[in-house]
């Protein structure tokens, strides 16, 4: 199978001691192989889902003609510039009652919202624009309509046979309404992704643990598990591991044996322990990065060796994350998550980042990609404005809660200042 050596090798500005953000999500895209296997399951459950297919539509969208509003139904060549209509009522259409019968082009027809159009009908009135006279008739006022108003076209949302949805589409809220209104009881889906993930450390303490000194309560594990669940996974919590290599490697094979990916937290960076290093590369075929970014310098990458368990053809990806809990999550924000997505088979676009304007001077220094937690506010202008949380420590996870999204500083860019526009990778929809 293909080596990370040979990957890295046709990505341009690559460079294992400093290797630019965009060279990292081009090395992903080339390590990453989308998962094929799929099965269906019943609309209700498939919210948050792959489409494993095209989705294609077996009728039309809206089936039929219908009115856009409750109002009356009439023929719009008989509408006249300049000069009011007077129609009479002669019959009232209801939603799922179609009404059959001839109208005259002095007559019209009442309808309620999502009716039917009665035959050789094309244009509707809403109630609220017309006036009653003593004799029952309405008036529509001149100039006030167009001929097809307030009509649904047959299948002006769907064709029948079309593409509904396209494969590797994310089966959003309103995507699930939209396959419910084709009619369908269960639809294709790529299989849940499964991602197995645990902390690392002796210094790292698990809830309900007593405190001891030079300890830390485990914040990654938990922070992981949300990210994770939020986009959809089967996860695959192995707990806290010590730093001592033979419990540490049976938590990499009983990870790689069970999921299609791996995450853990601390151990990647330099000053870390050799072992736990060392036992990576001797475990995969992993590399150690060190990124131009901050926070989040340090990242493994690479595919763990399967043991004891079928060959499927596939390999299990390791991300290595750093320790340093906002560190942590802004490396999976930026980096991991859209290579999830890749393997779940999604090919939903990234969020559009929002263009808002610093109230704060920034500093920064070019050569790095800079990811600073922000709130976004609206100002009275109506003009989106951002400032940081404060201080921007990498291990301050309560800035990460304050924040509503983050700022991504370009790695050419240096210091912001006040008044500039900068971009916002906004949180909803993310986390």
């Amino acid at each position: 199978m293909t080596s990370l050596e040979s990957i890295a090798s046709n990505i341009a500005h690559y460079d294992e001691d400093d290797m630019h953000v965009d060279a990292v999500h081009g090395f992903l895209a080339r390590m990453i192989t989308p998962i094929t296997q799929c099965e269906t399951v019943p609309l209700i459950d498939a919210l948050g889902r792959v489409l494993a297919a095209d989705v294609i539509s077996a009728v039309n969208v809206p089936p039929h003609d219908n009115s856009a509003m409750d109002g009356f139904a009439f023929h719009g060549s008989s509408l006249q510039g300049g000069r009011p209509l007077h129609l009479k009522p002669i019959a009232t259409a209801l939603a799922g009652h179609a009404w059959s019968g001839h109208v005259a082009a002095d007559e019209c027809v009442r309808i309620m919202t999502g009716a039917v159009m009665p035959a050789g009908l094309d244009t509707v009135v809403p109630i609220e624009r017309t006036t009653q006279a003593a004799d029952g008739s309405i008036e529509i006022a001149a100039d006030g309509l167009r001929p097809g108003a307030n009509r649904r076209l047959k299948g002006e949302d769907l064709m029948q046979g079309g593409i509904a949805l396209a494969a590797g589409e994310l089966v959003t809220p309103a995507a699930l309404g939209l396959l419910a209104s084709l009619g369908l009881s269960q639809v294709s889906v790529t299989r849940r992704l499964r991602v197995a993930y645990f902390s690392t450390g002796d210094e790292i303490l698990g809830p309900g643990d007593a405190p001891r000194e030079g300890a830390v309560y485990d914040s990654n594990r938990f922070s992981l598990f949300g990210l994770l669940m939020r986009l959809g996974v089967e996860v695959i919590d192995l707990g806290t591991v010590r730093d001592e290599p033979q419990r540490i490697e049976a938590t990499f094979f009983k990870a790689a044996a069970s999921a299609d990916a791996v995450i853990t937290s601390g151990g990647v960076s330099g000053g870390d322990a050799d072992h736990i290093r060392a036992m990576m590369k001797r475990l995969g075929d992993v590399a150690f990065w060190r990124i131009a970014m901050r926070p989040g310098r340090p990242m493994a990458v690479g595919w763990l060796n399967r043991q004891d368990c079928a060959d499927d053809g596939r390999r299990c990806v390791l991300f290595g994350l750093p320790g340093n809990p906002v560190a942590a999550m802004v490396t999976f924000l930026a980096l991991v998550r859209p290579a999830l997505l890749a393997m779940m088979g999604c090919k939903r676009a990234a969020p559009p980042r929002l263009q808002a304007v610093c109230t704060e001077t920034l500093r920064k220094r070019p050569g790095r990609t800079e990811f600073q937690r922000g709130i976004v506010t609206q100002a009275a202008s109506g003009a989106l404005e951002v400032c940081t949380t404060g201080s921007q420590g990498s291990g301050m996870l309560s800035s990460m809660v304050h924040a509503n999204g983050l700022i991504v500083l370009p790695h050419d860019t240096a210091s912001i200042h006040p008044g500039d526009t900068v971009e916002v990778m906004m949180f909803e929809g993310m986390i």
